[in-house]
């Protein structure tokens, strides 16, 4: 049996009393090892659930007949959306134990298969009666979920009404009602009333386990961008990038008129320029003299050569 790298530091003995009950039907050495996987699989839980379903697994091959290890079993493949698996879990474990505490999770398995209808018979079973207060918040709640999923959002806002509802004190389920009735409203139209309670959830939300500011934000019409996230697409850039096309901006106005300046001071200085001395001007090209007038000269000559052919006449004559 292929097995998974445990840290050093994970020795067992984190398990609380009633788990360590449960592994004193093994051998020490097999329930220090099925312990520590059990350590791991809470550890992991929230934050890597893929791991702790792989270290769940493990323990579950070590010792199959443990309540205890079948019960964290289901909670590792519920916290994967292995919703069939995680019910055949909780109910091996319910079986072992006698308890109805894993009702309440039993029905919402149902209701992550797609069968909201019996998540809803559920919670109208005498199961329900030996729950204390908060397994009867937590059916509560499954059941409002099952009334949406079967689109009943009015019943869902009436199955969510409750005294533990309009209490004022903060209970650990506090937060997780006020915002489950928040959104209910929310489905029905009753946005002034959803915010009401959004806010009213944040307020007892202490460990921060639910999204309240967000869905407060997103009513007020704010938007919030993570400066974090890599994949944050942010079309006015960067603050850095910003300041630089404003520097260079600035910068590149900045020589567009010390250019302009520098053209006009060319332009004063020549307009201002006093006139340049005769001696200094260069001098002027000769004009070319003008072609001869060859058609007077034939003329002339054509007139000399007609007289003494007039001359002649008359010396004939």
């Amino acid at each position: 049996m292929k097995r998974l790298p445990i840290p050093e530091d994970v020795t067992g003995s984190e398990v609380d009393q009633a788990v360590r009950q449960d592994l004193m039907s093994l051998p020490k050495t097999l329930a220090d090892d099925v312990a520590r996987n059990l350590v791991m699989v809470a550890r992991l839980l929230d934050d890597d659930p893929e791991r702790a379903y792989g270290y769940s697994r493990v323990a579950l091959r070590l010792a199959s007949r443990v309540a205890a290890v079948r019960e964290a079993a289901g909670f590792a493949s519920y916290a994967t959306g292995k919703y069939s698996e995680a019910l055949a879990e909780f109910r091996a474990a319910r079986r072992m134990t006698g308890s109805a505490e894993l009702w309440p999770v039993m029905a919402d398995c149902e209701r992550g298969m797609g069968r909201p209808e019996r998540a809803l018979a559920m919670a109208g079973e005498p199961e329900v009666q030996k729950l204390d207060r908060a397994g009867q918040v937590e059916m509560r709640l499954v059941a409002a979920g099952a009334r949406r999923d079967m689109g009943q959002a009015e019943a869902a806002v009436v199955t969510l009404q409750s005294s533990e509802l309009a209490s004022t004190a903060i209970q650990p389920w506090t937060a997780r009602l006020r915002y489950a009735y928040a959104d209910a409203l929310l489905a029905v139209g009753r946005e002034d009333e959803a915010r009401e309670w959004f806010a009213k959830a944040l307020e007892a939300d202490q460990g921060g386990t639910t999204d309240a500011s967000d869905r407060l934000a997103e009513l007020d019409g704010v938007e919030f961008t993570d400066a974090l996230d890599p994949d944050a697409v942010d079309t006015e850039g960067t603050p850095e990038e910003t300041s630089d096309e404003t520097e260079r901006s600035v910068e590149t106005e900045g020589s567009v008129e010390s250019v302009e300046s520098e053209e006009g001071a060319v332009e004063d200085v020549r307009a201002e320029a006093p006139p340049v001395d005769d001696d200094t001007q260069p001098e002027p090209e000769p004009e070319p003299e003008p072609e001869p007038e060859i058609e007077s000269e034939s003329a002339d000559a054509d007139a000399t050569l007609s007289e003494p052919d007039e001359e002649s006449g008359r010396d004939q004559d």
